[in-house]
């Protein structure tokens, strides 16, 4: 087989150009503030018969009514005007009572859609089984299905729904994330990516602007001591100081592919030894259509013209040559070096696959 070089397509292969300084605040979180999540489940009414057919959405409604003094069991509701739903929330860690939550309402039977619904008041728990918030209101889909006899349409997916500040927060869990010992208080950085470079130049970022305050626990960790002078009054001003000085951010050597999207991510550090690449191409074209057959020879008196299929096959093997790629030590040297002998994104794929398999190339190689 003949064989046919690669061209990099740009608009599919993301290469990353120059790393820039980065905030501290968008690489690492402060230790202790996080949210929580929050879970429970409801009822949905309301709905255009597009509700549950099952048994256990009745049973809720039973028992809901039940509460209110009527009296009923699950055969006197046999409508689908409700829907049994898993209702989710996040607390943030700043949350004080009285707060609203956005909600997310999931149909939990087999409701075709809950588009006009409303929910009942449902108490929402945390992962300690304590009742954190509530929520209750009318759904927002954002999609819709209708269907006949014979069809059917759907837009977006309207068996799931937002309710924004639909939720109401019962009990707040605030975070701590300033650390007291007995002489000094701490906060914790933890970097998003753990990288011991980047830990070392934010230690030497705080401790310019904060001397001898910060020090490297580990990969992923950074200690900060709030000094003394720093009160209680303007500790949101150190730790807003602290989030907005800017470091550079040291990228690990990575390859990245997706072999489903065919998309492929290249780290900035990423470099190839001297190598010659080339990658075969063979291209099979397959055309289908109808011809008429039409009977005009002798004794094809009693033949009827007829409509047959017929395939077209045709199989093409591209030229191609083999092109050596000099030692890349930068993203854009790298770049140069591809496109210069063009490559399709599938085909992309097996040269890194190759190159790795080869030691040529000095990064991880990830698919995804």
């Amino acid at each position: 087989m003949k064989l046919r070089l690669l061209i990099i397509l740009p608009a599919v292969v993301m290469l990353s150009v120059g790393a820039g300084a980065e905030r501290i605040k968008d690489i690492a979180d402060i230790q202790g503030i996080r949210s929580n999540t929050l879970q429970g489940y409801g009822l949905v009414v309301g709905l255009a018969d597009t509700g549950d057919t099952t048994l256990p959405s009745r049973q809720m409604l039973t028992n809901l009514l039940r509460r209110s003094g009527l009296v009923m069991t699950p055969e006197d509701l046999k409508n689908e005007n409700t829907a049994i739903v898993s209702v989710t929330a996040e607390l943030g860690p700043f949350s004080r009572e009285g707060s609203r939550l956005d909600v997310t309402v999931s149909s939990m039977g087999d409701a075709e859609s809950l588009q006009g619904g409303t929910l009942l008041l449902t108490e929402l728990f945390g992962a300690d089984g304590q009742v954190y918030a509530t929520a209750s209101g009318s759904l927002f889909t954002g999609g819709w299905a209708a269907s006949g006899s014979n069809a059917s349409a759907t837009k977006n997916h309207p068996t799931v729904a937002q309710i924004p500040s639909g939720g109401v927060v019962e009990q707040s869990e605030l975070s701590t994330f300033v650390e007291r010992t007995s002489e000094n208080r701490f906060v914790t950085l933890n970097l998003r990516n753990v990288d011991f470079s980047t830990a070392e130049r934010i230690r030497q970022a705080v401790n310019r602007q904060y001397p001898n305050c910060a020090y490297v626990a580990d990969a992923g960790t950074i200690r900060i001591r709030v000094p003394d002078s720093v009160t209680e009054v303007n500790m949101a001003g150190f730790i807003a100081g602290v989030n907005q000085l800017q470091v550079t951010v040291d990228t690990p050597a990575v390859v990245v592919i997706n072999e489903r999207t065919g998309t492929i991510v290249v780290g900035e550090n990423v470099g190839i030894s001297t190598v010659a690449v080339s990658q075969g191409s063979l291209v099979v074209k397959v055309k289908e259509q109808k011809n008429v057959s039409q009977p005009n020879t002798p004794f094809t008196r009693s033949a009827t013209t007829e409509v047959v299929d017929e395939t077209l096959l045709e199989v093409v093997e591209s030229d191609g040559f083999l092109v050596p790629i000099q030692k890349t030590v930068t993203v854009s040297e790298l770049a140069k070096a591809l496109n210069a002998i063009g490559a399709t994104p599938r085909d992309l794929i097996a040269i890194f696959n190759a190159l790795k398999k080869a030691g040529a190339l000095q990064a991880r190689l990830e698919i995804m």
